[in-house]
């Protein structure tokens, strides 16, 4: 049997003549009672019994129609589910994140919940580098990342570019004068992330090309304790702007860095040549869209 002889059963049962069951399906009678033939020779039983002007369902038809009910139902979900996965309106959202994470991500995220409702998701916080791996073994479909990357696996979207600040404890007499990474050289700094990661690399790298030797007394991947560090007044810290915006609560005050080779710029990624959902399509649109209105927001 097919889902199709389901349904021809359904209406012979319900409306209880041939004829009228014919018509609600929209085919003729002869071809109807020949399905029903057809089922009950494979099933080697009786479905439909007539009785007077009308057909009657037998013991074995009643357990047929039954489960015909619960298959059309399940076939008619399945559609509907498909369809809305297809269109993006339910499905499941997997996305990694920066250890750093995104300024405004939760607001993003709230608007794409307004508007896909049924949509899931699986948000993974990782280092960029980690986040690349999860992409190629398509545990999550997108990820955003602190770039630069080597970045030939897959295909990007620049979405911004950050300074990073100095961040001291209040207890500290502030800064009068624009910072530049001569000015901190000499401060016992802590830095965000580990050896060998972006952000450490980056910090060291624009140290460099300065031909400057940073006082490096910690690294701490750990960013609220990095900047409980910095409040209790252990040593100073080079952060990108993002987590000025994200921890507000601290007692720390914040200088930007004003040398140019010291900035951060993050992406979207997503494997390349594979086709990317409809919902990590759909966010993909949305995310992009809040970058660019909020650089044009600046740039008045």
């Amino acid at each position: 049997m097919d889902i199709r002889q389901l349904r021809y059963f359904i209406a012979i049962v319900e409306e209880r003549k041939i004829s009228a069951a014919a018509e609600r399906l929209h085919i003729s009678q002869p071809p109807l009672s020949q399905q029903l033939k057809t089922m009950e020779n494979e099933l080697g039983t009786k479905l439909i019994e007539r009785t007077g002007k009308f057909l009657e369902i037998t013991e074995a038809g009643k357990a047929l129609y039954k489960y015909a009910l619960q298959m059309t139902q399940l076939m008619e979900e399945a559609r509907m589910e498909v369809k809305e996965v297809g269109n993006g309106e339910s499905g499941r959202l997997t996305i990694g994140i920066n250890t750093f994470s995104v300024n405004g991500l939760q607001d993003l995220l709230h608007q794409f919940q307004k508007k896909f409702p049924k949509v899931t998701y699986t948000i993974q916080q990782n280092e960029s580098s980690h986040l690349c791996q999860l992409v190629r073994d398509r545990i999550v479909e997108l990820a955003i990342i602190r770039l630069p990357l080597e970045l030939d696996d897959f295909s990007a979207i620049h979405l911004y570019t950050e300074p990073f600040y100095f961040i001291t404890s209040n207890k500290k007499q502030p800064f009068n004068h624009q910072i530049m990474l001569a000015d901190i050289q000499n401060y016992p700094l802590i830095l965000p992330s580990t050896e060998g990661l972006g952000v450490h690399y980056m910090i060291l790298e624009a140290f460099s090309k300065a031909q400057l030797h940073p006082n490096i007394i910690a690294e701490c991947s750990d960013i609220s304790l990095l900047l409980d560090l910095v409040a209790c007044n252990f040593g100073e810290a080079i952060v990108p702007e993002t987590v000025i915006k994200q921890y507000k609560n601290y007692n720390i005050q914040a200088f930007k860095i004003t040398d140019t080779e010291l900035s951060a710029s993050t992406g979207l990624i997503w494997l390349k040549d594979h086709h990317l959902s409809k919902t990590a399509q759909n966010f993909t649109k949305l995310l992009t869209g809040y970058h660019q209105q909020n650089t044009d927001l600046q740039g008045q």
